[in-house]
Protein backbone atom coordinates (compact mmCIF):
# COMPACT_ATOMS: atom_id res chain seq x y z
CA UNK A 1 0.00 0.00 0.00
CA UNK A 2 1.38 3.51 -0.99
CA UNK A 3 2.09 6.02 1.65
CA UNK A 4 -0.60 8.82 1.60
CA UNK A 5 0.43 11.97 3.57
CA UNK A 6 -1.57 15.02 3.89
CA UNK A 7 -0.61 18.37 6.00
CA UNK A 8 -4.77 18.66 7.47
CA UNK A 9 -5.48 15.01 6.93
CA UNK A 10 -5.23 11.82 8.41
CA UNK A 11 -5.45 8.84 6.26
CA UNK A 12 -5.99 4.80 6.94
CA UNK A 13 -7.11 2.13 5.31
CA UNK A 14 -8.48 -0.92 6.89
CA UNK A 15 -10.57 -3.70 5.24
CA UNK A 16 -11.66 -1.59 2.71
CA UNK A 17 -13.06 1.03 4.50
CA UNK A 18 -10.52 4.27 4.05
CA UNK A 19 -11.08 6.45 7.00
CA UNK A 20 -10.34 10.45 6.13
CA UNK A 21 -9.66 12.14 9.40
CA UNK A 22 -9.61 16.59 9.12
CA UNK A 23 -6.42 16.94 11.86
CA UNK A 24 -6.28 20.37 13.21
CA UNK A 25 -8.26 19.32 16.67
CA UNK A 26 -6.01 22.67 18.21
CA UNK A 27 -8.26 24.85 15.88
CA UNK A 28 -11.47 22.34 15.73
CA UNK A 29 -9.98 21.05 12.48
CA UNK A 30 -11.57 24.41 11.14
CA UNK A 31 -11.24 24.58 7.10
CA UNK A 32 -8.43 26.09 5.40
CA UNK A 33 -7.80 26.38 1.73
CA UNK A 34 -4.52 23.30 2.88
CA UNK A 35 -7.52 21.08 3.91
CA UNK A 36 -9.50 22.18 0.59
CA UNK A 37 -6.54 21.00 -1.34
CA UNK A 38 -5.50 17.65 0.66
CA UNK A 39 -9.41 16.49 0.88
CA UNK A 40 -9.73 17.12 -3.14
CA UNK A 41 -6.39 15.07 -3.23
CA UNK A 42 -7.54 12.30 -0.99
CA UNK A 43 -10.36 12.11 -3.23
CA UNK A 44 -8.26 11.16 -5.59
CA UNK A 45 -6.36 8.31 -3.71
CA UNK A 46 -9.61 6.77 -2.89
CA UNK A 47 -11.01 6.73 -6.33
CA UNK A 48 -7.60 5.55 -7.83
CA UNK A 49 -7.27 2.22 -5.02
CA UNK A 50 -9.82 -0.35 -5.65
CA UNK A 51 -9.12 -1.72 -2.12
CA UNK A 52 -11.12 1.11 -1.50
CA UNK A 53 -14.79 -0.08 -0.97
CA UNK A 54 -16.03 2.86 1.10
CA UNK A 55 -15.05 6.47 2.39
CA UNK A 56 -15.39 7.45 6.01
CA UNK A 57 -14.78 11.61 6.92
CA UNK A 58 -14.60 12.27 10.68
CA UNK A 59 -12.46 14.96 12.57
CA UNK A 60 -9.60 14.70 15.03
CA UNK A 61 -10.46 15.81 18.48
CA UNK A 62 -13.23 17.40 19.88
CA UNK A 63 -15.03 18.86 16.87
CA UNK A 64 -15.85 17.63 13.28
CA UNK A 65 -15.32 21.10 12.03
CA UNK A 66 -15.78 24.13 13.15
CA UNK A 67 -16.29 26.20 9.66
CA UNK A 68 -14.24 28.60 7.72
CA UNK A 69 -10.84 29.07 9.31
CA UNK A 70 -11.18 32.89 10.03
CA UNK A 71 -7.70 33.51 11.45
CA UNK A 72 -7.00 35.90 8.22
CA UNK A 73 -9.68 38.27 9.81
CA UNK A 74 -10.95 40.46 7.59
CA UNK A 75 -9.12 39.23 4.62
CA UNK A 76 -10.47 35.44 4.96
CA UNK A 77 -12.75 35.68 2.28
CA UNK A 78 -10.39 38.47 0.15
CA UNK A 79 -9.58 36.18 -2.86
CA UNK A 80 -8.55 38.75 -5.00
CA UNK A 81 -6.26 40.49 -2.26
CA UNK A 82 -4.55 36.89 -1.62
CA UNK A 83 -4.40 36.14 -5.26
CA UNK A 84 -2.37 34.14 -6.97
CA UNK A 85 -1.93 30.29 -6.30
CA UNK A 86 -5.22 30.74 -3.63
CA UNK A 87 -7.27 31.74 -6.39
CA UNK A 88 -6.48 29.35 -8.82
CA UNK A 89 -6.76 26.44 -6.64
CA UNK A 90 -10.55 27.73 -5.92
CA UNK A 91 -11.36 27.17 -10.23
CA UNK A 92 -13.97 24.40 -11.28
CA UNK A 93 -14.25 24.12 -14.93
CA UNK A 94 -13.49 27.86 -14.96
CA UNK A 95 -15.91 28.86 -12.75
CA UNK A 96 -14.25 30.72 -9.21
CA UNK A 97 -16.08 28.71 -6.30
CA UNK A 98 -15.83 28.99 -2.60
CA UNK A 99 -13.24 26.41 -1.04
CA UNK A 100 -16.36 24.33 0.89
CA UNK A 101 -17.80 24.34 -2.55
CA UNK A 102 -15.16 22.51 -4.58
CA UNK A 103 -14.60 20.38 -2.17
CA UNK A 104 -18.71 19.48 -1.96
CA UNK A 105 -18.37 18.75 -5.55
CA UNK A 106 -15.51 16.19 -5.41
CA UNK A 107 -17.00 14.39 -2.97
CA UNK A 108 -19.88 14.12 -5.32
CA UNK A 109 -18.02 12.97 -7.96
CA UNK A 110 -16.55 10.20 -5.66
CA UNK A 111 -16.74 7.12 -7.01
CA UNK A 112 -17.14 5.43 -3.60
CA UNK A 113 -20.15 5.72 -0.74
CA UNK A 114 -18.76 8.83 1.68
CA UNK A 115 -20.18 8.60 5.15
CA UNK A 116 -19.78 11.38 7.80
CA UNK A 117 -18.64 10.38 11.43
CA UNK A 118 -19.76 13.98 12.53
CA UNK A 119 -18.65 13.87 16.21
Amino acid sequence: MANHSFETLAYELEDGVATITLNRPDKLNAFNTQMMKDLIAVFDVTDADDAVKAVIVTGAGRGFCAGADLSAGGETFDYDKRGGEDQAARQRDGVQRDGGGLVSLRIYDSLKPVIAAVN
